[in-house]
């Protein structure tokens, strides 16, 4: 199965691990990515620790374990090759809307 295929039809629950220059760690739950093809995903993240370790250190691993699954999903070993700050891009592959007092 292509990931675009997972992501759309597994659920289940992802977490983002960051490391900064330094080798200090951060670990977050994050939605799905968004598969632009099968070498290359988007996260849309806002500005806090992951987000800050991925400025001084590109590699990353995003776990995804499958709901009612033991022991099932994938692990995306990432490297951050670009970052967009087009908020209207942003905006149209946002799968929710931002609550008022999110940025």
């Amino acid at each position: 199965m292509k990931f675009a295929e997972y992501f759309q039809n597994i659920s289940g629950v992802g977490i983002l691990s960051t490391a900064n220059r330094d080798g200090e760690v951060d670990a977050a739950i994050f939605s799905p990515p968004h598969v632009i093809n099968e070498n290359q995903v988007a996260f849309i993240m806002r500005d806090r620790l992951n987000h800050k370790n991925l400025q001084s250190n590109p590699f990353a691993i995003y776990l995804f374990m499958e709901d009612g699954a033991f022991h099932k999903g994938n692990r995306l070993f990432l490297k951050k090759t670009k970052e967009a700050t087009d908020h209207k891009l942003i905006e149209s592959m946002s799968r929710r809307c931002p609550q008022p007092d999110e940025e």
